[in-house]
């Protein structure tokens, strides 16, 4: 029994052994053979040279080219509404009347002592002719017949206080007293703005302020409508703001239909002068790390064989600016190199590939997702 023992544990030996060298002589071809590894499915992209128009990208705020809030210039009850809310008035246009009726009746009173003095004026004028009177009494008169006028002057402009008027064309705005209500003097009636045009009051960094002129063109995005304004820097400020750095810059714009009002923000984007052409890529081809970021350029390699085959290069790159899904690169990939825009991730320096753009990212610049 302890042969048969010893024979069927020497059998067991012997195959685990053979065993053993079969799969290292497996695990010895497979190595021997180049490229084990299945190719990675990805997209690829080809680089192209764009020459992006730079511009400037800030937050604006919208105001009028001339906007007041009109006030009481005298005391008095409001007798008269002439413009409702928002209407369009010319400069001139009567907006709210204050009660005159004590001032018409001292008017009154006033111009008939201006007419009674007018006619001892000219009856004293007669008498010197005539030798009768002495000419101090007729400059007497004369002087009460002025006084007379200056005081239905005054008069008449205490009335025409009391009649506020547009100052200026534009479109009055939500009025803040009622008809019969008492107001006093400096008292807020209404807001009246001339909307069009309009200008918008940005700032910018001072290192950009070289690439700014009185002229240049800019754009204006606002939520409330899909289409932008387009308008022109009118003036920059002569002073840089001291707490943050930043220069005061106030655009126009044209508005006629009146869409933009006083006090709205907008995307403000600024155009520079066109720059030099720029390798542009999607975002989805950067791979981003801490060391550097890159991307993996796609090119035919050789193994150690001298075998050929599709693989990918990784590329330190150093990026520029961004436009919607696209990236432009200051440098690493040149104009034409194919670039995986998709499986970047599972991608190492080296690696096989298969390209399969039958569905590829999103590539433009001005991207207009679904959900906007």
């Amino acid at each position: 029994m302890f042969k048969k023992f010893l024979i069927a544990i020497g059998g067991f030996v012997v195959v685990v052994i053979a065993l053993g060298a079969a799969k290292v002589a497996q695990i010895k071809e497979m190595s021997s053979i180049p490229h084990t590894q299945p190719p990675s499915a990805v997209t690829s992209y080809e680089a192209k040279a764009v020459a992006w128009q730079p511009v400037i990208n800030v937050i604006g705020t919208l105001a009028p080219v001339q906007g007041v809030t009109v006030a009481a210039d005298a005391d008095g009850i409001i007798a008269k509404i002439a413009a409702e809310n928002g209407a369009a008035v010319k400069a001139g246009d009567l907006l709210f009347e204050l009660d005159t009726s004590v001032e018409a009746a001292q008017l009154t009173a006033v111009e008939a002592r201006a007419t009674l003095a007018k006619l001892q004026r000219d009856r004293s004028a007669e008498l010197v002719e005539k030798n009768s009177i002495s000419k101090a009494e007729l400059d007497s008169s004369n002087a009460q017949y002025a006084q007379a006028i200056a005081e239905v002057t005054a008069l008449k402009a205490t009335i025409e206080r009391k009649h506020v008027r547009a100052p200026f064309d534009g479109r009055v705005g939500i009025r803040l007293v009622n008809l019969g209500q008492f107001v006093a003097r400096g008292r807020a009636l209404v807001p009246v703005q001339k909307l069009d045009p309009i200008y918008v009051n940005f700032s910018v960094p001072q290192r950009q302020l070289s690439a700014l002129t009185i002229g240049q063109k800019i754009s204006l995005g606002v939520d409330a409508y899909k289409t932008p304004f387009l308008g022109t820097i009118a003036a920059i400020n002569s002073e840089v703001d001291a707490s943050t750095r930043n220069v005061s810059v106030q655009a126009l714009i044209s508005n006629p239909q009146e869409q933009l009002r006083s006090g709205m923000f907008g995307q403000v984007e600024i155009e520079l002068p066109l720059g030099a052409a720029q390798v542009v890529l999607p975002a989805t081809a950067i791979a981003y790390a801490p060391y550097g970021n890159s991307v993996f350029i796609i090119e035919k390699m050789k193994d150690a064989a001298g075998h050929e085959y599709l693989g990918v290069r990784q590329q330190i790159v150093k990026l520029g600016a961004t436009r919607g899904d696209l990236v432009a690169i200051e440098d690493g990939v040149k104009p034409g190199e194919q670039v995986v825009t998709a499986g970047v991730f599972k991608l190492r320096n080296g690696a096989p590939v298969q390209i399969n753009n039958t569905v590829q990212p999103s590539a433009s610049s001005t991207p207009k997702p679904a959900n906007t």
